[in-house]
């Protein structure tokens, strides 16, 4: 991003074993919470809540503009996968195939912003460009061009 672009992207992802089986406990648990936060720092994702459950796990997550949040998933659920399995053998009793997480996700977005930001950042840009300069081209309330 370049430096005159300003984000604060937050998503909170919720992901499943397969089967929804109950096998984060213990010192899987305790593992998959490490990695999980090795994966994060690794990939510039700050981690900004989350929780290990028996049966599933929570993440709520800032990441950044170029990061897209089905490569984040990605991310996440297939480094753990990998290494779990290396780690637990008696994980691939449980789990033919080599697939630890059900498929898919649970993903919602998280923002704030008021109109009070909106007009901050709209004057400020005025002030830093000029009136013409800046929004020459864009359209109107109205339909019609500036001129």
């Amino acid at each position: 991003m370049g430096a005159h672009a300003k984000y604060d992207l937050k998503v909170h992802i919720v992901w499943v074993p397969k089967y929804r089986k109950r096998i984060l406990t213990g010192p899987v648990a305790v593992r998959t919470r490490d990695l999980l936060r090795q994966i994060a720092t690794e990939n510039d994702l700050h981690i900004i809540s989350g929780k290990v459950a028996a049966d599933h796990v929570h993440m709520f997550l800032s990441y950044r503009a170029h990061q897209n949040i089905s490569q984040i998933v990605q991310w996440l659920k297939g480094t753990s996968s990998r290494v779990l399995f290396q780690e637990f053998p008696h994980l691939k009793k449980q789990y033919w195939g080599r697939h630890l997480w059900a498929r898919g996700y649970f993903a919602v977005t998280s923002g704030n912003i008021t109109d009070e930001m909106i007009n901050e950042c709209y004057w400020r840009r005025i002030s830093e460009y000029g009136w013409r300069n800046e929004w020459r081209g864009w359209f109107a309330l109205g339909g019609g061009r500036w001129r």
